[in-house]
């Protein structure tokens, strides 16, 4: 079954904890498509993914170009505190417990606040996410709604990386490429996809709590002929009958101790020598487990 929930919801609270938390609703998913036109391949693995996961959970779609989602912050998204100096993520973060946000905005919010797994869809542009995409992650994965400043009660660290009003997630990246395997592998011409993304999947998704799978990836997809849309299409749709048992693959969480506080890095133990991004992975030498 398709649904497309329009109505935004609030943080919903606990008497233990006053942190912003969402908890999904299981068998739900969200699927963002950032592409602008419906008769590309993008398209194509949209309608057979979308249809492929509606066989046994309520599926939402957001198909940023076709709804014309406006990726540009306004005035509306900083709440009735716009005209003062400050954070604009604490404003976007007025504006949602106002209940003053823009309507497309809450729309998000609703359907993001009740879905288990996240699909983001998109081609790679530049190296990084269409804007409207990038967009998207400005305006709903605001303060107050995908986070807040409360403190682990134990810990004292911040509630991110690992944790904050977005766990008990879990995001599926479906990105289409021009390039092959190689150009975009570790030692690639064009860099290892997965540092590309680490803003995307790290600096967003686990920011706010929500665990990565294995990227999927569609090589050459500008070359692909009928026998390659058709191959494409059946190992995605393949991927997504068993995705509930897939392992993801987390990065390490802030409130385990990996980062030693004032440091603000991994701690010189851990991957010693190693600067490259997969350091932040999670790995058996961590101190606590």
């Amino acid at each position: 079954m398709t649904t497309d929930p329009t109505a935004g919801t609030a943080p919903a609270r606990t008497a233990e904890s006053t942190s912003v938390d969402h908890p999904p609703i299981p068998g739900t998913a969200l699927w963002v498509l950032a592409h602008p036109r419906p008769a590309s391949l993008n398209g194509h693995l949209f309608r057979a993914g979308t249809e492929a996961l509606a066989a046994d959970r309520e599926v939402s779609t957001s198909d940023l170009y076709a709804e014309g989602f406006d990726p540009v912050l306004n005035e509306q998204d900083l709440g009735s505190h716009a005209d003062r100096p400050g954070n604009l993520a604490q404003l976007a973060g007025d504006a949602y417990r106002e209940g003053t946000a823009d309507a497309a905005v809450r729309a998000e919010h609703g359907k993001l606040a009740r879905s288990e797994l996240l699909v983001l869809q998109f081609p790679l542009w530049w190296y990084g996410p269409p804007a409207i995409l990038k967009g998207w992650l400005d305006r709903v994965l605001t303060d107050g709604f995908a986070y807040d400043d409360s403190l682990d009660p134990e810990l004292g660290v911040p509630r991110r990386y690992g944790d904050g009003g977005l766990t008990r997630r879990r995001a599926l990246v479906v990105v289409t490429v021009g390039e092959d395997a190689r150009t975009l592998g570790p030692r690639g011409l064009s860099g290892d996809l997965d540092s590309l993304l680490f803003p995307l999947t790290h600096g967003a998704l686990w920011y706010t709590g929500i665990e990565t799978l294995d990227l999927h990836v569609v090589h050459d997809a500008d070359g692909l002929d009928a026998a390659g849309v058709r191959h494409e299409t059946r190992r995605l749709t393949e991927r997504l009958a068993r995705i509930d048992a897939e392992p993801s693959r987390p990065y390490r969480r802030l409130r385990d101790g990996d980062y030693p506080a004032g440091l603000r890095a991994l701690h010189p133990d851990l991957a010693p020598g190693r600067t490259d991004l997969g350091i932040h992975r999670t790995r058996e030498d961590s101190p606590t487990g």
